[in-house]
């Protein structure tokens, strides 16, 4: 009797430790966690980004019934473009999604969508991101504690100014325009003989109604979203480079969460990508009607030649920075817009 109750014991024991040990693991996780999850972002509520944000909080909240809840920041109310980075590498934030461009310190192959009219459309610049090339980018950053998750298309982005129309290369000669930033946007404009400067998001309306620069480049949504149509006179239909963000998050939290909870969470990425990618192109179709409608710019259309005349005037971008983002990247992305 005593030996079957000493190694009845020694089973409970032993069942104990197993358990504990796949708690600790994560293969046992006890349920979802009770957590807070904070989404900034720098644009306004009327685009994809924050569409895809809400579906994502949407999917999470419900899915977890309400044990996780999400917060979004939209217009750059908790973190601009200047510190988001930062505060989502110090898990002050869990989620943001940036214009990729903004990365090209980090890692120049992020200059992707500013390589002069590669990609055609939305559908080209998804199939290079969730490819092979594309996930191995958006990996890049881990060693500072942030990971790439998935990529959110904005669209085309269209020349806006205030001082002439443009058709030509020739036509930006002496005007200095805001970009994200980047090595490949200031060769783009010095190469036709215009100034370039990094401004924040957020600080743009300001910047163009009190002259600071004379121009910018944005997606329609962007553009009328943000009514910068108040304080330009021209634009230019060009879609000569993109706005593609992606959805970014810190590694501490990501791996810290438990199997369960985790899955949840990346459903409603998954979500919110599907989500902000059906809403770009006809967020942005809407939005180029409205500029119409307000008509307070003057709106011109390249035609194929005129096109054509940009694209061999920054033919030169291509091989100055080929070295930089690698062949091997550059070839992938023209792979997926053929």
């Amino acid at each position: 009797m005593k030996k079957i109750i000493v190694f009845g014991l020694f089973l409970a024991a032993a069942i104990s430790l197993i358990a504990c040990g796949q708690g600790a693991s994560g293969t046992d996780e006890g349920g979802v966690e009770e957590m807070k999850i904070k989404f900034s972002h720098v644009v306004s509520e009327n685009t994809p980004k924050h569409q895809g944000a809400l579906a994502m909080k949407e999917y999470i909240e419900e899915e977890s019934d309400g044990k996780i809840e999400m917060e979004i920041y939209p217009n750059s109310s908790l973190f601009g473009d200047q510190d988001e980075y930062q505060n989502l590498a110090s898990n002050n934030v869990q989620f943001i999604a940036p214009d990729l461009t903004k990365f090209v310190g980090n890692n120049p192959q992020f200059n992707i969508p500013a390589l002069p009219f590669l990609f055609p459309d939305d559908e080209s610049a998804i199939k290079f991101w969730d490819g092979e090339k594309g996930e191995e980018v958006l990996s890049s950053l881990t060693d500072d504690g942030v990971l790439g998750l998935s990529m959110w298309p904005n669209g085309g982005k269209h020349i806006t100014n205030a001082e002439r129309e443009i058709t030509s290369p020739d036509d930006f000669e002496g005007l200095k325009f805001r970009t994200q930033g980047g090595q490949v946007l200031e060769s783009l404009y010095s190469t036709m003989g215009a100034g370039s400067e990094s401004i924040p998001f957020g600080e743009l309306y300001t910047a163009l109604d009190q002259g600071v620069v004379e121009g910018q480049e944005n997606t329609f949504s962007n553009i009328e979203s943000k009514k910068f149509d108040e304080v330009q006179s021209y634009m230019t239909v060009m879609n000569h480079t993109r706005v593609d963000y992606a959805i970014f998050t810190n590694t501490e939290f990501w791996d810290g969460m438990n199997d369960e909870t985790k899955k949840i969470v990346e459903g409603g990425v998954e979500k919110g990508t599907e989500v902000a990618r059906a809403e770009a192109q006809s967020l942005n179709e809407e939005a180029y009607e409205t500029i119409k409608e307000r008509g307070q710019v003057e709106i011109k259309e390249l035609s194929e030649e005129e096109i054509q005349e940009f694209q061999e005037t920054l033919e030169p971008v291509y091989e100055e920075y080929e070295e930089d983002i690698g062949t091997d990247v550059i070839e992938a992305a023209r792979e997926a817009s053929e």
